[in-house]
């Protein structure tokens, strides 16, 4: 079954699924600023749009352009924000 996720007032929606290999999530964002923490590894691909990202230990945002991946370690936080709705793709290991 199919389990539907919404965060920041429903501004982030996700759809977790499993794949063949590792549990994943594919959602969109609207346009804003969000912080999100991490209980596992997790890498996300954009599949529509851009998002900025603020890693832990990092000072400055790095845009990440769709088709393009970002690896987040576990139980940290990070930032993100876009200018347009954006659509990823995550897996968590």
């Amino acid at each position: 079954m199919l389990k539907v996720n919404e965060y920041f007032d429903g501004k982030v929606k996700s759809i977790a699924l499993q794949t063949a290999t590792l549990p994943a999530t594919v959602g969109v964002m609207e346009p804003g600023e969000y912080e999100f923490g991490t209980s596992q590894k997790e890498v996300m691909t954009i599949i529509s749009g851009a998002m900025d990202v603020l890693l832990p230990g990092d000072t400055e945002w790095k845009t990440i352009a769709q088709g393009e991946s970002f690896e987040i370690a576990a139980n940290v936080k990070f930032g993100v924000r876009m200018a347009g709705q954006t659509a990823y793709f995550c897996t968590y290991e």
